[in-house]
Formats: structure tokens, C-alpha cells, sequence
């Protein structure tokens, strides 16, 4: 099997993706992994574009936090991985 090169980009680079979902700027909001209870802001997620769709993970335990995949100008958003996240600031 060949090398495949890993490209990891950090939440910035979803900004604008998840803007047109949430209609607001995201990247400072803090999310929280549900699987390890680390909290963050959503820029500093470890993100996947290589896929059918668009993976962002926890920098600290690597678990899935959110997935958002694009059919036919809809996007489709699974935040199951997210046990919080906090837009205050």
C-alpha cells in the first residue's frame, strides 16, 4: 500500500464553512470534546478536508467533534462529539 499524506489544517480553515451554517463567526467559540472534557476554541480543532466531507478533531485525545458534509448546496452538521459549545464571549 502506498504513503498517503495526512494534511491537517486547524478550525480557521472551516471559518467561512461554518459561518454559512451558523451564520456567525465560529472559530472563537469554545467547544468542548465529550469524550475527553477538553475545552478549546473551535480554531485550534485538528481539521480533515480530505474526505467525502469535512472532519474536525480534539487536538488533545484525537476523538471525532464535529462532521460536515455537503450534498447538492446542503450542508449537513453532526456535532455529536461536542459536549458543549459556548458562543459567549
Amino acid at each position: 500500500m502506498a504513503d498517503v499524506a495526512v494534511t491537517t489544517l486547524d478550525g480557521n480553515a472551516i471559518a467561512g464553512l461554518l459561518a454559512d451554517v451558523f451564520g456567525q463567526e465560529m472559530t472563537l467559540a469554545t467547544g468542548t470534546c465529550a469524550s475527553c472534557g477538553a475545552s478549546g476554541e473551535v480554531g485550534t480543532f485538528v481539521v480533515y478536508t480530505r474526505a467525502p466531507g469535512t472532519v474536525a478533531r480534539c487536538p488533545a485525545c484525537t476523538s471525532v467533534l464535529m462532521v460536515l458534509v455537503t450534498v447538492r448546496n446542503v450542508t449537513c452538521v453532526d456535532l455529536r462529539g461536542l459536549a458543549a459549545l459556548d458562543l459567549t464571549r
